[in-house]
């Protein structure tokens, strides 16, 4: 079979490292309702947030071991930091995906602009109404929610991705079928759901009923049938696999492991650096596993002893009893933050377990791998690193669920059309390579004092 070949592919360890969020700052220019910071107003920054170098100095951590990682610099509000295109520029510069999380209002041309140019892959826009006056008192401002609307087509015009993030409450929930049709029609590549953890401010704010839940996800898994060039994935809803299972439980798709996409990855391919160096294994898990200021960041995300059982987890009550429990396995942080344990059940699962096996998550045969075509291993490669894992083993469920064991790249096709049309959800900048930036020297000068 000429121009066949196994996918090489060294083993990835089971805490690979997806996904990084750093809170860079608690300063923000709004006071929303939900923040899981309760973050200060602008003026009240902290004299102890990150800086410059201690940021770079993770980055340098994370990509010493892979690039493959997407670093999310977010808040508060990451554009308060007047060094923000510094910490983009040099994580880019290292091969890292680096993204910005933002409330909108500060996203003027000049600073898209300067976004892009620093090497920054996209934008995540929080919007929680279609209603201007609900998004602003949501987010504690008025006309916060026009500044915003401002933001993304300035993203749009200078064709920085963007994505939509919208926080599912009391308040919104019906508008979710609304909010999907914006996102699209304004050209967001990808719209999250959100749903509320009580932490921080959020303990004051009404989230939605179990029952609720399950129909806004249920609705969620329909709707990316009729946006297939726009992803549509809930965060912080790991039932998303079960629902997902159940509606289709032929396919291998839906069984491939929450822990690769679309599922609660918290201490297993994720983590968050809060402002004061704290390393946690979500930002709604207060609970601090260590400080970048005492020890190196790798050695935490190697060795606390949170991260350890979140990667090996020993699940009480109904989730240690659910057939789904390997594909979803619950949110750990809900049952924290109303006063119980990690390994608690999910308080908002209504899903009652049946007694069933346990459903085992999607592995290719081992007797009989799958091989992939060097045009399609070839294309894999030129995906952002942090998309890789979880595409491939999609891309092999696909090719074993129409009974072949040869990935070509007519398939990565298929299945790129079925899930986003024409467009891929994130595009390399193409200014970037692979030189790392030779000293920090230049960028200390830039710290904040």
């Amino acid at each position: 079979m000429d121009k066949l070949f196994q996918l090489q592919q060294q083993e990835n360890p089971q805490n690979e490292l997806y996904l990084l969020a750093i809170n860079i700052t608690r300063r923000c220019n709004l006071a929303c309702e939900h923040c899981y910071l309760d973050a200060d107003t602008l003026k009240n920054g902290q004299n102890n947030e990150l800086s410059l170098s201690e940021v770079t100095s993770v980055l340098d951590e994370v990509a010493s071991r892979s690039n493959k990682t997407m670093v999310v610099l977010t808040g508060g509000e990451p554009l308060a930091r007047t060094d923000l295109e510094d910490m983009i520029q040099y994580g880019a510069k290292l091969g890292l995906s680096m993204v910005i999380g933002t409330n909108g209002t500060l996203l003027t041309s000049r600073r898209v602009a300067s976004l892009k140019a620093s090497g920054a892959l996209g934008v995540g826009i929080s919007v929680d109404s279609l209603h201007q006056a609900q998004h602003d008192k949501f987010r504690g401002l008025d006309g916060s929610w026009e500044k915003t609307y401002k933001g993304i087509q300035h993203c749009r015009e200078q064709d920085l991705s963007f994505q939509i993030h919208f926080t599912v409450t009391q308040n919104n929930y019906t508008e979710l079928n609304d909010i999907i049709r914006f996102s699209h029609k304004n050209g967001a590549r990808v719209i999250n759901l959100f749903f509320l953890i009580c932490t921080g401010r959020a303990e004051s704010t009404s989230d939605i009923s179990p029952d609720q839940y399950e129909h806004i996800l249920t609705e969620t898994i329909k709707a990316q049938i009729n946006y297939p060039d726009m992803i549509i994935r809930p965060r912080c809803a790991p039932h998303f696999k079960r629902i997902a299972h159940q509606l289709n439980p032929e396919s291998a798709i839906t069984r491939v492991s929450g822990f690769d996409g679309d599922g609660c990855i918290a201490g297993t391919h994720y983590c968050r650096v809060a402002p004061n160096g704290d390393v946690t294994a979500c930002p709604y898990i207060e609970t601090s596993s260590g400080n970048i200021r005492e020890q190196s960041f790798l050695s935490i995300w190697d060795h606390a002893p949170e991260f350890q059982s979140l990667r090996h987890p020993k699940l009480n009550g109904a989730c240690g009893e659910c057939e789904y429990q390997k594909l979803c396995g619950g949110c750990r942080a809900r049952p924290l933050a109303m006063g119980g344990d990690l390994m608690d059940s999910d308080p908002y699962c209504a899903y009652v377990p049946n007694g069933g096996a346990i459903i085992e998550p999607f592995e290719a045969n081992i007797d009989h791998p799958m091989e992939w075509h060097e045009e399609a291993s070839q294309r894999l490669s030129r995906i952002p690193g942090f998309l890789q894992n979880m595409i491939k083993k999609r891309a092999e469920a696909y090719v074993m669920e129409l009974g072949e064991n040869i990935v070509k790249a007519e398939h990565l096709s298929n299945l790129a059309s079925k899930r986003f049309g024409q467009n891929m959800p994130f595009k390399k900048p193409a200014f970037l390579t692979s030189k790392s930036l030779s000293s920090k020297d230049s960028l200390k000068k830039n710290e904040p004092q």
